[in-house]
């Protein structure tokens, strides 16, 4: 049976699927998802397909359940249909807490929930008009940080901009190591540069707000008019949920992208560890604190507050860091 491995069929895969070599099941790789159904690619070509109801019930929580990027093992029906019997192990995938609360006494979920498997490479796309928070640049990073993904930053609408430099700086300032990129995505030519990220079977993901443009990058990587965009409301400058469902895409060059719709809600999923992913500079100066349980509040010694009496460290990147830090805390301890 041959895997394509345009579509990020890798050893890691294969191993995983050796078990089922002999049961007459093909591998497949969740590429859009729908309600109720699954649209995969395997040998057999493009199926529509549902899990067997044992998945449901073996899943311990709701990421147990398949996702688009994830590998799958499916028996091929006629009609272009079939079933998916199991799932292979992923090795990445981008997660957060189910978003709302419970029905009983209004508390806060408590779910992971999976928005992307096996992707090697997160492109955090932000708006430079009013979508254009370095807090949530920061949320998206440590959330990057969990998914075992790597990252890179891109700034669209550099037309709306006054100044699409002094953004880009003060996201650096935020991002370290991450690689920070200028563009308007509406003049394809600016988009060239990604392609420098493009390797054949490797999966980037497009994630952002509504209305960022992370459809019209895409149709500018495709080379045609595939996902559907509109315009940013004027009066409160928040895009309209154009795209409804995640779904992979093949590049003509290679690679494969997946478009997904715009999250509002990024509650974090992960440890504390994924905060060295957002916030090294600060994680660092911990490190020479006078005290290993030192909050950076009051302590004495505490080379945090040192750095912020110094100017070294500006009072909202460190109050965003408390925030998030309390939250993966709290996090930690519910699980």
């Amino acid at each position: 049976m041959m895997i394509p491995e345009e579509w990020g069929w890798s050893p890691y895969f294969a191993e995983a699927f050796k078990p089922w070599e002999k049961s007459g099941y093909q591998a497949a790789r969740v590429i859009r998802g729908e309600k109720n159904y699954f649209r995969v690619y395997c040998p057999a070509g493009d199926l529509t397909v549902r899990f067997a109801g044992k998945i449901r019930h073996n899943a311990i929580d709701r990421a147990g359940l398949p996702v688009v990027g994830d590998w799958v093992v499916v028996e091929p029906q006629p009609g272009e249909r079939g079933i998916i019997h199991a799932l292979l192990p992923r090795k990445s995938s981008f997660s957060r807490n189910l978003p709302g609360h419970r029905k009983s006494r209004g508390k806060q979920r408590l779910e992971q929930q999976v928005i992307a498997a096996n992707i090697d490479l997160i492109f955090i796309v932000s708006g430079l008009d009013r979508d254009f928070n370095l807090r949530r640049i920061e949320r998206y990073l440590t959330l990057v940080g969990s998914s075992g993904a790597d990252a890179v930053i891109l700034l669209n609408k550099t037309d709306l901009c006054e100044d699409p430099a002094e953004c880009k700086a003060q996201v650096e300032e935020i991002a370290e190591s991450v690689p920070v990129h200028l563009c308007m995505a509406r003049d394809t030519d600016q988009l060239e540069f990604i392609f420098r990220y493009v390797e054949q079977g490797k999966t980037i993901a497009l994630l952002g707000s509504s209305g960022v443009g992370k459809s019209t990058i895409l149709n500018g990587l495709l080379g045609e008019q595939r996902q559907k965009v509109a315009e940013v409301s004027h009066s409160d400058g928040k895009g309209r949920h154009t795209t409804t469902h995640r779904e992979l895409f093949l590049l003509p060059e290679g690679g494969i992208v997946m478009d997904n719709p715009g999250m509002r809600e990024l509650h974090l999923w992960g440890g504390e560890d994924d905060l060295l992913e957002s916030f090294n500079d600060i994680e660092e100066l911990a490190l020479q604190c006078k005290f290993s349980d030192c909050r950076h509040q009051t302590e004495p010694g505490c080379a945090v507050t040192a750095a912020l009496a110094a100017g070294a460290l500006k009072q909202e990147r460190l109050s965003s860091y408390r925030k998030l830090k309390d939250e993966l805390v709290s996090l930690t301890r519910r699980r």
